[in-house]
């Protein structure tokens, strides 16, 4: 093995969580079914391009989705003509993703890897790097905000998404989405991963990056619709760029 590969592979170590690696590679078979565990994903990615496409237009840009699962943005980034690189420590869902692949046509270059070891690899080599859903689910989070400043080019942008640690959120995030609506399996959240947005903003302060809009993303049980709004209490979405370097000077 040589001294990157052990670096990446220390990286890897270090930033998982296996257990919850395990919990969605027992679901990848379902990634693309619209009615599946997957289903608010699939729901919430158009609002999720949406945000995206108000702060930077995909086509043409190099883009990386971290944690990219099954690939549901990384190939909305793509049918944008975005040029996308996605990255999950879960080869399942990798595998998934590339199955999915052969049916879309779309190019994208799929990898087992962690965020960290990517930075260490292509810093700089991004201008759009997303990370949505994907914070709550590993172990040191201000450490993915780190690999996220460092690939991302300076003036470029990073977006992500998270869910706020409060007791409304508890309420509707664990036991309103996963016990009451069924909309997630049981145990998807764990309350003591969920962040503040206080928090985040300070990760990434310390990263370097600039904050732009935050937005909330809401779900109503009645209409079954989700919508961003100004209500940050539970979901929420951030967008942050990269001081161009040449424009401080």
């Amino acid at each position: 093995m040589t001294t990157a590969q052990q670096k990446e592979q220390t990286a890897s170590n270090q930033n998982r969580d296996d257990a919850e690696i395990r919990k969605f590679e027992a679901l990848a078979s379902r990634w693309w079914d619209p009615n599946s565990e997957f289903k608010p994903l699939h729901e919430i990615n158009p609002l999720r391009m949406g945000f995206i496409n108000r702060k930077v237009n995909p086509a043409g840009q190099r883009c990386i989705d971290i944690g990219c699962g099954g690939g549901i943005l990384s190939e909305a980034l793509a049918h944008q003509g975005a040029d996308v690189t996605a990255i999950d420590l879960a080869e399942a869902s990798l595998a998934v993703a590339r199955l999915h692949q052969l049916e879309s046509g779309l190019d994208i270059r799929y990898e087992n890897i962690a965020a960290e070891a990517m930075a260490d690899r292509e810093a700089g080599q991004y201008d759009i790097v997303t990370c949505l859903e994907m914070l709550e689910h590993v172990p040191d989070p201000a450490a993915i905000v780190s690999a996220c400043a460092k690939l991302v080019r300076p003036g470029g942008h990073i977006f992500l998404s998270t869910i706020n640690r409060n007791p409304k959120a508890w309420l509707f995030a664990i036991v309103g989405a996963e016990y009451v609506l069924n909309l997630l399996p049981r145990g998807t959240h764990d309350y003591a991963h969920f962040i503040k947005p206080s928090e985040l903003a300070f990760w990434c302060r310390q990263a370097g990056l600039q904050q732009g809009e935050l937005t909330g993303m809401t779900y109503n049980p009645l209409t079954k619709k989700y919508r961003l709004e100004n209500d940050v209490s539970v979901n929420y979405l951030v967008h942050y760029t990269k001081p161009d370097e040449e424009k401080a000077v």
